[in-house]
């Protein structure tokens, strides 16, 4: 990357972030990646892209942290059975619907393997709130689907990429799929990052009781945020779930044992700044790297996945707000919560990095199958996020 060119895309960022009075129609991420698009196409930006190393070593783990550490602890134990439900079980038979669905659809249109289907059914199966959470609350007050949707893609996050690393080797060697390799790899990796999470947050509660002054305090929470990601996944953990357990541990510990309130305002103070800073670049990069796959033939099937991968998703949250007569009690209106809660299961920059993932370890082969991912994901982008507003207020009033 060229330092001039990311202080463009800082203040285009700015730009939009500050005259974007439409962001309830039009959410940030949708005009940002859209910017993206039109920069791939002037010479001064030839060349100036992102990979997949540079989505989970600068991005992620600040993204993940600060979601994790300013998510109401209260609604997080109130709604943590669904929100666990579905970043498991849920991701489960999600991929395994939209895998055997894309199979069969892809029939169709181009020879896609069975193994293909899954792996391009792990890229789209986890999901990233970014701005829906916020347009949900202000225009329909449904505040529990908000924070049952952004609890749901932190955790579903580490999830999926267990899923991806096994259906990736899988379509690298041809090999088969086991059932007991699988929970195993997904327990190890899961339980194991979730440990060092906590481990690495509660250390960190105790060592910034060490100064008084808020700058250091505030760069430990940096380290600890990155540290958390690295750690993990240098030992072979989810350093995603990591991260996620160290602000959830964090919060957990300002809340009951740090009462002072100034520091959550000067952590609150820096990564509510430095949060919109990394996702203005990172919709930007995303914008800017997917031009390149549009030009394809597939579109149509693409648009068929897109379509597939709401309707798998309804039908997942579905059977388990049916099924559980608690979460069944709970939801005033079914039709309306799950309908929200599929169509807010945006694809975003987790499935951005996993396919650049995929991209890297095809070496340039399978260019169909990368070109078909990245226009689901984008695809999801700008409908997902245009349409969650007037979905809300339509549902609203129909109640």
């Amino acid at each position: 990357m060229y330092t001039h060119q990311l202080l463009i895309l800082l203040f285009i960022g700015y730009i939009v972030y500050t005259i974007d009075i439409k962001k309830k129609f039009f959410p940030v991420p949708v005009v940002l990646v859209a910017i993206g698009m039109g920069l791939s196409f002037i010479p001064y930006f030839e060349g100036f892209n992102i990979s997949k190393d540079i989505i989970f070593n600068v991005f992620l783990p600040a993204i993940l942290f600060t979601s994790a550490y300013q998510f109401p602890l209260k609604q997080l134990k109130k709604n943590a059975g669904i929100i666990i439900t579905l970043s498991t079980l849920g991701m489960i038979a999600t991929v395994f619907l939209l895998g055997l669905s894309i199979y069969l659809a892809g029939m169709m249109f181009t020879a896609l393997s069975f193994t293909a289907a899954f792996l391009l059914a792990a890229i789209l199966a986890p999901t990233d709130p970014v701005s829906v959470t916020t347009i949900l609350k202000e225009s329909s007050g449904a505040e529990q689907i908000a924070d049952v949707v952004e609890g749901e893609s932190m955790i579903n996050d580490g999830t999926s990429i267990v899923f991806f690393t096994i259906f990736l080797t899988m379509f690298q060697t041809g090999g088969g799929f086991s059932i007991g390799k699988f929970i195993s790899e997904l327990l190890l990796v899961s339980i194991g990052g979730i440990l060092l999470g906590v481990a690495i947050g509660w250390l960190m509660s105790k060592t910034i009781r060490y100064t008084k002054d808020k700058k250091y305090q505030v760069m430990l929470s940096v380290v600890g945020a990155y540290g958390a990601f690295y750690i993990g996944e240098a030992i072979g953990v989810s350093g995603v779930l990591a991260t996620v357990a160290a602000g959830v541990f964090v919060s957990y510990e300002m809340s009951k044992e740090i009462k002072e309130d100034t520091l959550k305002k000067s952590l609150d103070g820096f990564w509510d700044i430095a949060t919109p800073v990394l996702l203005a670049v990172l919709f930007l990069l995303i914008g800017i790297r997917g031009a390149d796959y549009l030009a394809f033939s597939g579109w149509w099937f693409a648009i068929i996945v897109f379509v597939l991968s709401i309707i798998v998703r309804y039908i997942v949250i579905g059977i388990f707000v049916y099924g559980v007569p608690a979460w069944r009690h709970e939801f005033k209106n079914d039709f309306s919560t799950i309908t929200l809660t599929a169509w807010s299961g945006i694809k975003g920059a987790m499935s951005v990095a996993l396919l650049l993932w995929l991209e890297e370890a095809a070496s340039g082969k399978d260019e169909i199958l990368i070109s078909l991912s990245f226009a689901i994901i984008l695809l999801s982008l700008v409908i997902q996020s245009v349409g969650i507003y007037p979905l809300s207020k339509v549902l609203k009033n129909l109640q």
